[in-house]
């Protein structure tokens, strides 16, 4: 028998759901606007953007995809690494290189206004009820959050993310005029305890001693803060602290911001990684996502035909001896091997016959100079077993790849980061990643790399895996001299010296400036 106490809900008492009402409905996301330039990034973006929106915040593409994820709903055609992720590299390598604030404001001004513009409503181009400056804001907007979802997978990807970020918002923010950075701050609503006058008069001392270059402390307005909130005072030792309270002066504002920022961002990244296991259901999402953060730092170009091609250069089979002081390490080795050994293994001869290929190197140079190399063999040896993988790389024989008669492109840097690793006998890949430190070291040492200071930051780089940032300290080592020139005579702009994220790059840039009076060509 059903006991009397346990009989239905009163009727009247029950939930009235309705499948027509408010609890089944779709969700209303709210617009979102941008009053001002800076962003801390805390709403998510919901509207949906056009495919020929997405397509200028993107290089790499990827066919039949649609992106919706956290209220941000995207049509596209193609996806890859934003132009946002390029700034964010530079900055990242600007960091790495121990560049000063000047230098890196010189390398990442031209950047930003290629790739990612964001004018203040007060510019002179635009004004505030200017579309474009929404537009700017919004890809802005949009772009911080596609590479949240990428670089949230695991710490290390995290902590780098918010670190090159609270460079960018830094950099921003230096360059905001002062009217509009304190409506910005005003917007925050950031719970600073004012300091009263009285406990400011009556700390005096103390402040005056903790604060360098202050004199008078009725000079500035004082703010009360946890001292966890401003880290970077607190490690230089110029702030005040009592009772785990740190008492900052007005004049250090953009230290508690730029607290600020970092805090939030790495308290959402967190949160951000804990929704993408949601993510592993649609099996397209995860792959491109994956693509986004191994390219981090080391962004993956679309590699055009005839890009590493240097007009006038003497390619020929009979002149790669004398090239090779132009190649990258990759690609030194691989020639270096090749020389001892009279020979190279598969992965190591489509590597590095892909790389003269995209140096200018003709088909029937090419074949020469494997023939030429391969000592050891036989015509017929070399026919039967070589000369048709040569053939293949450039497109005159194979399959579907080769139907245009192009054959493979030249691997990219990344594209030999990530493929596997070399096994025993195997020359191919990246030494910077590949080799032992010490028989890196070694590699270096014997291409006339002696520096010490040098050797320590490639040992540095390596350890911490940031490979791309060793290969291009070792280029601005050997370059010194020959970029200090370009930059003086005007012949060469700050973005002619980007980054090398491609072998080929390096050889077309290292050959450019060691030709007196030459100026870069799509270099």
């Amino acid at each position: 028998m059903i006991r009397q106490d346990f009989q239905r809900v009163d009727p009247k008492r029950r939930s009235n759901l309705d499948h027509k009402k408010t609890q089944f409905a779709v969700p209303i996301f709210k617009q979102q606007d941008y009053p001002h330039r800076l962003n801390f990034y805390e709403i998510p973006p919901t509207a949906e953007i056009t495919l020929e929106q997405f397509e200028q915040w993107a290089i790499d593409r990827l066919k039949g995809m649609r992106f919706h994820i956290l209220g941000f709903n995207v049509s596209l055609w193609k996806l890859g690494s934003s132009a946002y992720e390029i700034v964010l590299a530079e900055i990242e390598a600007c960091s790495y290189r121990n560049k000063s604030p000047a230098e890196t404001a010189q390398h990442i001004t031209p950047l930003l206004q290629k790739y990612l513009p964001l004018s203040s409503n007060t510019s002179s181009t635009l004004g505030a009820a200017d579309p474009r400056l929404k537009n700017e804001r919004q890809k802005d907007h949009y772009s911080h959050f596609i590479l949240r979802l990428a670089f949230s997978a695991t710490e290390e990807l995290r902590r780098r993310f918010a670190r090159a970020e609270t460079m960018l918002f830094r950099f921003r923010f230096q360059q905001d005029d002062t009217k509009e950075k304190r409506a910005f701050i005003e917007s925050l609503s950031l719970d600073w305890d004012p300091v009263s006058d009285d406990e400011r008069d009556a700390l005096s001392e103390h402040l005056i001693g903790a604060t360098p270059g202050l004199r008078h402390v009725n000079e500035e307005a004082w703010y009360k803060v946890d001292w966890e909130r401003v880290p970077e005072l607190v490690e230089k030792r110029s702030v005040f602290m009592s009772k785990g309270k740190a008492y900052v002066p007005g004049k250090e504002q953009l230290s508690m911001i730029i607290a600020e920022f970092t805090a939030r961002l790495e308290r959402a990244l967190e949160l951000t990684s804990r929704a993408l296991p949601r993510l592993d259901e649609d099996d397209r999402l995860t792959p491109i996502l994956d693509h986004l953060s191994k390219n981090f730092g080391s962004a993956e170009s679309t590699y055009s035909e005839g890009e590493g091609f240097v007009d006038g250069a003497p390619i020929t089979a009979g002149n790669v001896d004398k090239l090779s002081q132009h190649f990258p390490l990759c690609m030194r080795s691989l020639h270096m091997s090749l020389r001892k050994n009279n020979h190279l293994k598969h992965y190591g001869r489509l590597q590095y016959t892909l790389f003269l290929k995209g140096i200018g190197l003709s088909l029937e140079e090419c074949i020469l100079f494997w023939r030429q190399s391969f000592k050891g063999f036989t015509d017929d040896e070399f026919n039967s077993r070589y000369k048709y993988n040569v053939r293949h790389a450039y497109g005159d024989v194979g399959g579907d790849v080769n139907r245009r008669g192009r054959g493979y492109p030249p691997y990219s840097c990344q594209k030999i980061l990530s493929d596997s690793n070399p096994g025993a006998g195997q020359t191919h890949g990246c030494p910077y990643r590949h080799f032992s430190v010490d028989n890196l070291i070694g590699l270096l040492q014997s291409t006339g790399v002696h520096d010490k200071d040098l050797l320590r930051g490639v040992r540095e780089d390596v350890e911490k895996t940031r490979y791309h940032i060793a290969c291009n300290r070792v280029f601005e080592w050997a370059h010194k001299s020959d970029i200090k020139r370009v930059k003086e005579d005007g012949s060469w702009s700050q973005t002619d010296l980007d980054t090398i994220v491609h072998p080929n790059t390096y050889f077309k840039r290292s050959y450019l400036l060691k030709q007196a009076g030459k100026a870069p060509k799509n270099a």
